[in-house]
């Protein structure tokens, strides 16, 4: 168990150098059904490669909402669930208690990427999942180092990191750090250019088509969040960091581990997506 005091989480939001993920993760809660929980086990299934992980452990670093631990879980395997925000750590929580309560296989606690001695207490994994985190971290090169090695040998490891757009992303960092230094009362006053600019043409299509808000309601139930919601996700998402899919792909060839698939955002925003596989023997 980490003893990460939940002070210094709460210390660095109100200093403005973090969002808090785990609001957003509980809005999201209000919206799952089983059809988004059949998409998730499916992503699982495509990307790692099987049909079920029975008799396998999984780690979710950064669980999030706790969707893909859930959906880990019910393919068989036995999870951890990790998050250094309350919040989140209360969501992944809920959904344990919706679906699997008093369930001994499927453990949920609050920790930190960036804490090795407490990582490390943790063993390794058959899957260690992290998706759209590490790069939230701080330190995101460090939490690639500390997740590195909690992989058995032949065993997985599916992250995404955030592609390298350079000047833009570099405006997107103070973008973003401007957002989680104001005062909560005024930030909408720089989501609004952003929710404009991403659906504000869908939006006039959808009405000149005699379909009102058809592009919102169908990316709300691909991707469960609504588009709003997903709009602060993304203006809120601090501390923000990024690497180009080869400064990945190098950092973990160098430590053993063969990449079995890759989707990258072709030079665009958005996350570039890794599944490695970590050498049986060096």
């Amino acid at each position: 168990m980490s003893n990460l005091p939940a002070t210094e989480f709460q210390r660095e939001v109100s200093a403005g150098q973090r969002f808090e993920f785990g609001k957003n993760w509980r809005r999201f809660l209000n919206t799952l059904n089983e059809q988004r929980i059949a998409r998730a086990e499916e992503s699982l299934r495509s990307y790692l490669g099987v049909d079920d992980l029975r008799g396998r452990s999984f780690l979710d670093v950064g669980s999030g909402s706790g969707l893909f631990s859930l959906a880990a879980r019910r393919l068989g395997a036995s999870v951890r669930s990790l998050d250094y925000d309350p919040v989140a750590v209360e969501c992944a929580r809920e959904l344990r208690r919706r679906y699997y309560p008093d369930d001994d296989a499927w453990i949920i606690e609050r920790g930190s990427a960036l804490d090795a001695p407490y990582l490390t207490s943790l063993g390794t994994f058959d899957v260690v999942y992290s998706w759209g985190v590490l790069h939230h971290t701080g330190a995101m090169w460090q939490a690639l180092e500390n997740v590195s090695a909690l992989v058995v040998p032949g065993g997985s490891l599916f992250i995404s990191i955030y592609n390298d757009q350079g000047r833009t992303s570099r405006r997107w960092w103070r973008y973003k750090r401007a957002y989680n230094r104001l005062p909560r009362g005024v930030r909408f006053a720089l989501l609004l250019p952003v929710a404009l600019r991403n659906w504000g043409p869908s939006t006039v299509r959808d009405l000149a088509r005699g379909r009102p808000f058809a592009s919102w309601r169908a990316y709300s139930q691909r991707r469960g969040m609504t588009p709003w919601t997903d709009v602060v996700d993304w203006v809120g998402g601090f501390p923000f960091e990024v690497a180009r899919p080869e400064q990945v792909f190098d950092f973990f060839r160098q430590r053993g581990y063969e990449l079995r698939k890759l989707k990258t955002v072709g030079g665009g925003i958005g996350c570039n997506e890794f599944v490695f596989v970590r050498a049986a023997s060096r």
